[in-house]
């Protein structure tokens, strides 16, 4: 009987959880430091853009460029950290985006409270979209680290089906999506009380979390290697 293959860690529970404390925590953030707007979704600035260019605000429309900008190199910078040719340099892309986040939010925690808001908005717009493009499954379901709505609709149709169809698939999913949500949640509330507390330093939390995340890979990454040399210890005591 084949062993099935251990879950990738970019795709476990787990770091879904850490990802989604990140997501959460980063939208409390910027919209209680950073003059109420939550970088790390582009619906908003796409509206307000088109809003305040159908009245004639140029200046105003254009304050919502930046972060949508920003946020698409930050996809492009995921995906390009996936490519194949990247993928043999860097070798781990997806702990490279881990790190590259880390980066960008340790930087963010160090900008004064009084500059520019977009220049926050923006490094947080980029980081987000790092998250939410590197890491798009849980399990085996598309979700998003970032964003609570699209989760909240797949655990939904997962406790209908759990209940209505007795499906033991769908109870399954359907509580390790609510675990993300309920994660987000945390991440908001915990983000809300630290901006309060300590100002534009508490997105320090949130890369602590993702470093949180990066040892996660290496503690699976040991555990691997470790049952592997069991077996094979096993095999050549068998042998």
């Amino acid at each position: 009987m084949s062993v099935p293959e251990p879950l990738p860690t970019s795709q476990s529970v787990r770091l879904g959880v850490l990802l989604a404390m990140v997501g959460g925590s980063l939208d409390a953030y910027t919209y209680l430091s950073r003059g109420g707007v939550f970088a790390s979704a582009q619906t908003a600035n796409v509206i307000l853009l088109a809003i305040e260019a159908a009245h004639g605000q140029w200046w105003q429309a254009f304050d919502h460029v930046p972060p949508i900008l920003a946020f698409v190199v930050g996809v492009v910078a995921a995906e390009c950290l996936q490519h194949p040719r990247v993928a043999r340099v860097v070798r781990q892309p997806t702990r490279a985006a881990l790190m590259l986040e880390v980066v960008v939010l340790a930087g963010v925690g160090l900008v004064p409270a009084d500059a520019p808001d977009i220049l926050v908005s923006v490094l947080i717009a980029f980081a987000a979209s790092v998250q939410m493009t590197a890491f798009r499954t849980l399990v085996d379901t598309a979700y998003n680290s970032t964003m609570t709505t699209g989760n909240l609709r797949i655990a939904t149709q997962c406790a209908y089906e759990a209940v209505m169809g007795r499906d033991k698939k769908a109870a399954r999913r359907g509580r390790q999506f609510t675990a993300v949500i309920l994660a987000f949640m945390a991440g908001a509330l915990g983000g809300a009380e630290l901006t309060q507390t300590v100002g534009v330093r508490a997105v320090w939390a949130a890369a602590v979390l993702l470093a949180c995340g990066l040892a996660l890979f290496v503690h699976d990454e040991r555990t691997a290697r470790r049952a592997a040399d069991a077996a094979a210890t096993r095999a050549r005591g068998a042998g």
